[in-house]
């Protein structure tokens, strides 16, 4: 019964005419500029959901440069603080590649907390987080961690 009521709504002309809108109309999509520099605007997101290994590490810390499509992979745990993911940050990408312009990552946890905002802004970096379900914002990443499962898939079978 629900769907024939569905059914008679949609092709109902007046109830179409009627019906209002309850949502805020959503906003247009931001143009993510070209970086200029490599290591400059970089994107940053995590691998979940793996085994432990010896060393008890359970996640992938993927940065990938958005120039070059260079990538990063950063073996951590999932209990991690983010004072060690920040020395590692800094060890490791920083002290290689320098401090980035910008960040583009998901809306995790690590990367929405006060402590990583304000580590950011006193290196002059700008965080540019993803809209929620809208991942192709950071589809770098993504696409990263796909060839990343896809090879570490072979290696486990």
């Amino acid at each position: 019964m629900k769907r024939e009521i569905a059914e008679y709504v949609i092709q109902c002309f007046v109830c179409q005419r009627v019906k209002t809108e309850h949502q805020r109309p959503g906003g247009l999509l931001q143009r993510i500029d070209i970086p200029v520099w490599k290591w400059e605007d970089i994107t940053m997101d995590f691998v979940v959901g793996l085994p432990h290994t010896r060393r008890q590490h359970d996640v992938i810390w993927v940065i990938v440069d958005r120039l070059t499509k260079s990538a990063d992979f950063l073996p951590i745990r999932i209990s991690q603080s983010l004072e060690s993911l920040t020395e590692l940050y800094i060890g490791e990408i920083v002290r290689l590649h320098g401090v980035p312009k910008s960040i583009i990552s998901d809306r995790d946890p690590r990367f929405t907390s006060r402590f990583w905002g304000q580590l950011q802004r006193a290196l002059g970096t700008k965080l540019k987080l993803s809209t929620a379900f809208h991942p192709q914002t950071d589809g770098q990443s993504k696409r990263n961690i796909q060839t990343l499962e896809d090879m570490l898939r072979v290696c486990v079978l």
